[in-house]
């Protein structure tokens, strides 16, 4: 698929896999615009790629009219939409037992309600071009992991929710998919919050062992450009899925010993 002039909406794109998404896309041709709660790093990477078709819009994905007029102003400044990549998410680190409801509303409203908002806003014109629609998951959106029940929870909904709508595009001629990633060197985890809602700021991960954001935004763009349903990535992640698909008890096992220590949660 030729991405030239191509118009691309990307949320969350102002670091991690939506920043290498967005230069990507960009060194392709295509015409990118991308959202996000801090308006300096929007600035930056207006700096970075000066002269390149690159709308930004400062807004909060869980805010159904900051995504309402994100889609606004991107088809004012481009005339349409090609593809649309749910990017935007928050991940959270804690015992069920030690978490707050609130932390997992927040992570719901970011994750899932994200990505309805701005699929809904975009969907008219998506299919007026008969686009693509993309979520970024996670392999925690295909198998419960302890220490991330709500992230678990906010990938599982999206996931859903996208296999509903992929059906529902089958005669308008929009490809519909999602893309689980293993653990990814980005800074997801430093931001991800605590059972009470907080930043932990601190990853437990050796985040150089790690695949890179720009090689995962590099699956991501192949999977769009073939229109794939749907792609689980690293060696990691497609066991941790295959495993709890065909032996789920032995799954359980081996996930318990890999997160924890000591009756302690490590990771």
């Amino acid at each position: 698929m030729d991405f030239q002039n191509k118009v691309v909406v990307i949320t969350g794109g102002s670091d991690g896999i939506g920043k290498a998404l967005v230069q990507l896309f960009l060194s392709k041709g295509a015409k990118v615009a991308t959202c996000g709660r801090n308006a300096d790093r929007l600035y930056s990477l207006q700096q970075e790629f000066a002269g390149r078709a690159l709308h930004t819009f400062v807004a909060d994905v869980s805010n159904e009219d900051d995504c309402t007029r994100f889609i606004e102003t991107t088809v004012k400044a481009f005339g349409g939409i090609d593809v649309l990549i749910n990017n935007a998410g928050l991940s959270m680190r804690a015992l069920i037992i030690e978490s707050e409801t609130s932390a997992y509303k927040r992570l719901m409203d970011v994750n899932f309600w994200g990505t309805v908002y701005t699929t809904k806003a975009a969907l008219p014109y998506i299919i007026q071009r008969k686009g693509t629609v993309a979520g970024i998951s996670s392999i925690v959106g295909n198998r419960g992991i302890p220490g991330r029940s709500a992230y678990s929870a906010s990938k599982f909904a999206m996931q859903g929710w996208l296999e509903a709508l992929r059906v529902e595009m089958f005669d308008h001629g929009v490809n519909v998919l999602w893309v689980s990633p293993g653990f990814i060197a980005t800074n997801i985890r430093s931001v991800a919050l605590n059972g009470e809602g907080n930043p932990i700021g601190e990853t437990p991960m050796d985040e150089s062992k790690l695949m890179s954001a720009e090689e995962c935004a590099q699956h991501i763009f192949n999977a769009i450009a073939k229109r794939k349903r749907s792609v689980v990535l690293t060696v990691t992640g497609k066991a941790t899925v295959w495993m709890g698909k065909l032996l789920p008890r032995v799954a359980d096992k081996y996930i318990h010993k890999f997160f924890f220590k000591d009756g302690k949660l490590i990771k």
